[in-house]
């Protein structure tokens, strides 16, 4: 399976120490230079990125049809815009992402999506974790990971808890 990563989903799960789930999960992740590239900006945070950046199953690819990508960065940021460009080209069954505007052009693309609610979700539906209410507490707590109420309710309802 491939499986193709914006930055968001990668930068909250490693910030709230479940990056292993995405391992877990999928097996292997890809992800474009242009990710990567705001990945490393966790530094100026004083984040230790060596569990990423030293990753044997994340994958640093370049997106080869510059047109393409060139349309979608008039409309999105560059980590969104290699991502689903990516996702085409590799012919991905899965891209990651989080943010409204790039999951909606994704969707437009004929891309499956699934954010990191999903991810911890899924994860608690194959038994990686036993709940879902504290990672995701720890992600709006200390990852800044903006979700509304109803979709807080929502995602506890899913999970069962």
């Amino acid at each position: 399976m491939i499986v193709v990563s914006d930055t968001t989903p990668i930068s909250s799960l490693f910030r709230i120490h479940h990056l292993h789930l995405l391992h877990a999960l999928f097996e292997n992740v890809v992800i474009p230079s242009a990710v990567m590239e705001e990945l490393l900006q966790l530094r100026r945070w004083g984040y230790d990125l060596r569990e990423i950046s030293s990753s044997s199953w994340i994958e640093v690819k370049s997106v080869s049809d510059n047109e393409y990508l060139y349309q979608l960065k008039l409309i999105l940021d560059d980590g969104e815009a290699e991502a689903i460009a990516l996702a085409k080209e590799l012919h991905a069954e899965l891209l990651l992402t989080d943010e409204m505007k790039g999951r909606t052009v994704a969707k437009r693309e004929g891309l499956q999506i699934v954010g990191t609610l999903g991810i911890l979700l899924r994860s608690k539906q194959v038994g990686l974790l036993s709940d879902v209410r504290q990672p995701l507490d720890f992600l709006i707590r200390e990852a800044n990971f903006r979700i509304s109420d109803s979709l807080y309710q929502e995602i506890l309802n899913k999970a069962e808890e």
